[in-house]
């Protein structure tokens, strides 16, 4: 059996919505109550993160946003964009803090403490560009953390997986033009779905041309059309790319009881997915994964994908 983090902070439910709200602390309460049940928790290692320093948010999101987030906060600001991504006192706090669990789990797996991470945080990340904040997320969390084991761990080679059923557009953005961190984002076609990007074409710019790859997927599809994008698509880039340490951004709204979205997946999908980037991983960067939480707001199949996702990884 595997060592696998599990990154979680209870301080991770004061990030609440002012109104209903699709993305709430319930999430977090459902899935760390369905993993204990469930007999996962205690084959994990626990792991309580910390504030980041402020140079590690630094090195993904421009000062001028942060500054406008906190005091957005501060004021009591309900809203930070058009309605769909909420704020409250503790939100900027707790944003710091998510970032920080990517961090924490990013450290455990490049220093060998663990042999893979699943990082249990929130707000979600996946969606905030360098300066703003968007589609329920504040600080991009798994940037954070690709840029933190570049910098502080001196990984050449980053890739991001990306599987949430929206398309990454701040993770996109943020590494568009890096030709050392590669992003790969299976999502449903923008044409149908929040945020609009994430087409064939998007393919990096500048030096980092060739180093983004997106996989749209009609309304409809389904554990077939993801496992042949993988095969067809994802692992031609791992061989090419030969990453050093894998980042997943783990959205499971790609699942079929999900409601913001129109995809097929089921829990074997996920299951399939989570074992295909564990053979990737073992066989180009010595097994090394870290999970992060973004999407999934139906609790039931969020917290059922989740533990066959820590099964897979806790799998030897």
């Amino acid at each position: 059996m595997k060592r696998v983090a599990y990154v979680y902070h209870p301080d991770y439910l004061l990030h609440t919505p002012p109104f209903e709200h699709p993305e709430s602390p319930d999430r977090l309460r459902a899935l760390h109550r369905h993993l204990d049940a469930a007999g996962i928790l205690p084959l994990l290692l626990p792991v309580t993160p910390d504030y980041p320093e402020n140079g590690e948010i630094l090195r993904v999101h421009d000062p001028a946003y942060l500054r406008r987030l906190e005091r957005a906060c501060r004021r009591g600001d309900l809203t930070l964009d058009a309605g769909d991504t909420y704020l409250d006192k503790n939100s900027y706090s707790i944003a710091l803090l998510s970032a920080g669990g990517a961090i924490a789990g990013a450290d455990m797996v490049a220093t060998g403490k663990a042999d893979r991470a699943f990082c249990a945080i929130r707000p979600p990340g996946h969606h905030a560009t360098r300066t703003e904040g968007m589609g329920f997320c504040l600080l991009n969390n798994v940037a954070v953390a690709a840029r933190h084991v570049q910098e502080r761990h001196g990984v050449s080679r980053v890739m991001i997986v990306d599987w949430d059923v929206h398309h990454g557009n701040g993770t996109q953005e943020i590494f568009q033009e890096d030709p050392t961190v590669f992003f790969f984002s299976i999502h449903e076609n923008p044409s149908f779905l929040y945020p609009g990007t994430g087409r064939r074409w998007e393919t990096g710019r500048g030096a980092g041309e060739g180093t983004t790859l997106n996989a749209p997927m009609q309304p409809g599809a389904g554990d077939d059309e993801y496992r042949l994008a993988f095969e067809r698509m994802l692992a031609p880039a791992v061989e090419r790319f030969r990453p050093e340490l894998l980042l997943v951004s783990a959205g499971f709204d790609a699942h079929r009881d999900d409601p913001l979205a129109d995809m097929q997946v089921t829990e074997e999908g996920f299951r399939f997915m989570t074992r295909f980037l564990v053979t990737m991983a073992n066989a180009w960067c010595g097994g090394r994964i870290v999970s992060v939480l973004e999407g999934g707001y139906e609790r039931q199949s969020l917290t059922r994908c989740v533990e066959i996702h820590l099964q897979e990884l806790l799998a030897d």
